[in-house]
């Protein structure tokens, strides 16, 4: 049984190495037919390259064989068409040296002509001179002069008809811009003035308290005129008690305080306690009421100019000058008046008009304080503007508007015309009796002062002088040299609200008989 057993196994064992070399056997054999249809598949696909090589090998020739044959061909156009331009350019400078050739020709042609004339004109010169000193020395001989004695007198004549001439001439001009200038500036100030109405109020020194009977008077003085004595010592205002029914007078030439007085005195009227504590207590209220009033009355004035961006302590400053006035003028009135009409100007002529406004509104500030400060209000209106920060432009105008310098600027010049329309308008201003003619008689005499015046008169209130010369001594141009001088001297020693016009007259009369 085991040895069937054995046998059976050792069979299979036989069997299956068999079998294994059987496949092994199979697998070389398959293997191999595999190699040998790989490796002639791959002796076709070799020869199949080399073919497909040498055709492209071919087709690469031939592309660069047309290549080569298409740049030798742009090749061969380029030198062809360079060698024309060449050509042409060849022909073109050939015509060109051609044409230098003909020119130079032409030109030594010209240059034999031109030399020929040139000795042709020579001769005519050197004849011509020949000639001329032959006529010279004629003339010489017929004149009894010599030539430098002829040219002198020539020369002089000839500057003697230039001169005159150009004087004429100077004259001329002078008169038609002179006419000019007064016609513009007389539109412009019409205008200006046509255009700012401003009331003028005349007041004086003194101040009128108007009382309720006569028996307030005594009041007034009261108990051994302690009253009285404590009102002008708290106001430095003198209280004039006289025989005027219902009435006391304040006289003093600080407005500002005969304002506070007047104040003082109606409160205390109104009141009816009149003793010296009550006088003190008024006296106070009313110092603040008017430097209310004074700081309203300044706001109001810029308010009216259009000008803002004033100091304060400015402001203040105008409205003190609410209480002051210049020759019966009201300096604020005044002041405003002079700004509408430099604004006004200054934009009919294309000027800065703020700036106008502003120097105008501001140029007689000192005035408000000259009662306290030393000097012309002109120097002090210039050092406030110039504390308070005002511009350079705006002092300026305020130190020129006097004319104690000379105006830079146009807006300098609007103001100073802007001061004399005002003061010099009819109403405007008084002057006393005495003054006045001692003004008039003034003009005349320094219009007598001088040379070659026959008769001067003073006319028009003094605004004009019309002065006759004498037409022997003095010739139309030297009439035009006095008026100038005549004008320097009025400016320097008179003093004189506006302008003031110096008429030269020059009367020539011509008389003959027939007998």
């Amino acid at each position: 049984m085991n040895r069937n057993l054995n046998y059976e196994i050792l069979s299979t064992i036989v069997v299956a190495l068999l079998a294994l070399i059987a496949g092994y056997w199979a697998r070389k054999y398959i293997a191999e037919a595999k190699i040998v249809s790989a490796e002639e598949a791959a002796k076709r696909i070799l020869e199949e390259a080399e073919k497909d090589g040498h055709a492209k090998k071919r087709e690469i020739v031939l592309e660069a064989k047309e290549d080569v044959h298409r740049l030798r061909t742009l090749q061969e156009r380029e030198y062809r068409e360079r060698r024309n331009e060449l050509q042409r350019l060849e022909r073109r400078l050939m015509q060109r040296e051609e044409s230098l050739d003909r020119k130079v020709e032409s030109l030594e042609k010209k240059e034999n002509t031109v030399a020929s004339r040139e000795a042709e004109v020579k001769k005519r010169k050197d004849d011509l001179e020949e000639l001329y000193r032959e006529q010279v020395a004629e003339l010489e001989r017929l004149s009894g002069l010599t030539s430098e004695e002829a040219k002198n007198i020539l020369l002089t004549n000839t500057e003697k008809e230039i001169r005159h001439e150009t004087a004429m001439m100077i004259k001329e001009i002078e008169n038609q811009a002179r006419e000019e200038a007064e016609k513009r500036a007389k539109r412009h100030i019409a205008m200006a003035i046509q255009r700012c109405a401003a009331d003028h109020v005349a007041e004086t020194t003194v101040s009128v308290v108007s009382l309720p009977n006569d028996e307030m008077k005594g009041r007034i003085i009261g108990r051994e005129g302690r009253n009285i004595r404590v009102l002008e010592t708290l106001t430095g205002i003198d209280l004039i008690i006289d025989d005027t029914p219902e009435a006391v007078i304040l006289s003093g030439f600080d407005p500002i305080r005969r304002e506070i007085a007047r104040v003082t005195l109606e409160k205390l009227i109104t009141d009816g306690r009149i003793h010296p504590a009550r006088i003190e207590e008024m006296f106070e209220k009313a110092k603040k009421e008017v430097d209310e009033h004074i700081r309203e009355e300044g706001e109001q004035a810029t308010f009216d100019a259009n000008v803002h961006g004033i100091h304060p302590e400015l402001i203040k400053l105008l409205g003190r000058l609410k209480f002051r006035t210049s020759y019966g003028q009201n300096v604020l009135r005044h002041s405003l008046e002079v700004s509408h009409l430099a604004g006004v100007m200054a934009a009919e002529i294309g000027a800065d008009v703020q700036l106008a406004k502003r120097s105008g509104l501001l140029h007689d500030i000192g005035k408000a304080v000259d009662h306290e400060v030393e000097g012309p209000h002109v120097k002090i209106g210039e050092d406030l503007a110039r504390r308070y920060s005002e511009s350079p432009e705006v002092i300026h105008a305020i130190a020129a508007h006097h004319g104690d310098i000379e105006a830079n600027s146009l807006e300098a010049v609007l103001v100073q015309a802007a001061d004399a329309i005002s003061a010099a308008r009819p109403g405007a201003r008084r002057e006393t009796l005495e003054a006045y003619i001692k003004r008039l008689r003034k003009l005349e005499e320094i219009a007598d002062s001088f040379t070659g015046v026959d008769k001067a008169f003073a006319i028009q209130a003094g605004r004009e002088v019309r002065i006759m010369v004498k037409p022997e001594k003095i010739d139309d141009l030297a009439a035009v040299g006095l008026a100038r001088d005549i004008v320097k001297k009025i400016e320097g020693e008179l003093d004189y609200p506006g302008q003031v016009k110096v008429n030269v007259i020059r009367e020539v009369r011509a008389i003959e008989y027939a007998k």
